[in-house]
């Protein structure tokens, strides 16, 4: 078999293979084509990733890269190129009255992936900025169930959920009352919902309480208040229950949603999150969350093993996407791969309330395949 592209001597880390070692990938036709030592590169373009890791191309399950649309997005090749990212999941930023141009203008021409979950909200994420803030769950009139479905159902190739926001930031005076629309519209759509808190109210645990199987709820180590643990550190029942039936945790880092003291209650506890997502957005993107492999850098320094942290922005993240496509490098998969590198130093880390931990460790992205091409740098 030829191969488009070789990546040689790298060390492998692909947790949905149980894999970590030395050895090549290669590509051929957008896809991964062969995992194996000394793979013939004849006619091939070949890459030595020496002393760098492989992974399969990271996802981020929550960023904001409608750019132009709303005020929140960011460039998403941008961030893809300086993250290392190869899926990024945009997570309500458009919702039906707007996806259109979200679709035309942003996720058809973007040179790395971009999949949505669409907001239940009109215009979905539309009046945040560093001036103006206004919560789109505030006014229930905005919400559009219907138009919600016929967006979805005519876009099933790129919208992959349904998303909400709840809290006294998002949905205000409306409380929690925008999730039980959203639960109807996931349901008419059999498509998973992912739910944002903030600050309450309502509380965490009303909010986890109504997600189903398969269901994200993000920000899950938020700081008080609505943190995941009482005040003794103790995860509360309500999201031990919920693990138990199989919502997924997503960390949603963003301005205002990680927390270090939060986050090694949690760890302590055995309570390690599904995913790891940045939540990048123009109003955190220059801190406190910066990227995706600095949110997984964090949890470095919190203890979590390497190829735990991988998994939880690659399988894992596939997995709360139903995309088992993604997130792997099994031969047959999306040929997306990130080369990382850990460096060692000093490097402060901040969280949104401004504790800043000095880790020894710190993970760069040194390189993007997309589509099985070298992507990034070129």
């Amino acid at each position: 078999m030829s191969f488009d592209l070789i990546l040689k001597n790298g060390r492998v880390i692909d947790p949905s293979q149980s894999l970590d070692r030395v050895t090549d990938v290669a590509f051929a036709n957008g896809k991964v084509a062969a995992v194996g030592d000394h793979l013939d590169g004849a006619g091939a373009e070949i890459r030595d990733v020496a002393g760098r890791i492989v992974t399969p191309g990271l996802i981020d399950l929550h960023t904001h890269v409608y750019w132009g649309g709303t005020s929140l997005g960011i460039d998403a090749e941008e961030f893809a190129r300086t993250s290392g990212v190869t899926t990024c999941v945009d997570t309500g930023s458009a919702g039906p009255g707007n996806f259109p141009g979200f679709r035309k203008h942003v996720i058809d021409p973007c040179q790395v992936r971009i999949l949505a979950y669409l907001h239940v909200s009109f215009a979905g994420i539309y009046g945040f900025s560093s001036r103006v803030m206004v919560g789109e769950g505030h006014d229930m009139r905005l919400l559009a169930a219907r138009d919600a479905v016929e967006v979805t159902n005519a876009n099933r190739d790129v919208v992959i959920g349904i998303k909400v926001r709840i809290g006294k930031t998002a949905s205000g005076p409306s409380g929690i009352a925008p999730l039980d629309v959203a639960l109807q519209v996931a349901d008419e759509t059999g498509l998973p919902l992912m739910v944002h808190i903030d600050e309450p109210p309502p509380s965490y645990e009303a909010v986890v309480e109504r997600l189903r199987p398969g269901d994200v709820l993000t920000h899950c180590f938020r700081p008080f208040p609505n943190a995941p643990v009482d005040g003794k550190g103790q995860v509360k029942p309500e999201v031990l229950a919920a693990r138990q039936r199989g919502v997924f945790f997503d960390i949603g880092h963003g301005m205002g949603s990680f927390g270090w003291k939060t986050a090694r209650a949690m760890l302590a506890a055995g309570f390690k999150p599904d995913t790891i997502s940045s939540d990048v957005h123009s109003l955190c993107i220059k801190g406190p969350a910066y990227d995706q492999v600095t949110t997984l850098s964090k949890f470095l320094a919190l203890g979590m093993p390497l190829d735990e942290v991988i998994a939880a922005s690659t399988v894992n993240a596939a997995r709360a996407l139903q995309r088992p496509e993604l997130g792997s490098l099994k031969p047959g998969s999306a040929g997306d791969a990130s080369i990382l590198s850990i460096d060692e130093g000093s490097f402060p880390l901040e969280d949104v309330r401004g504790e800043i931990v000095t880790a020894d460790k710190r993970i760069f992205a040194r390189g993007v395949v997309v589509a099985g091409r070298w992507w990034h740098p070129a």
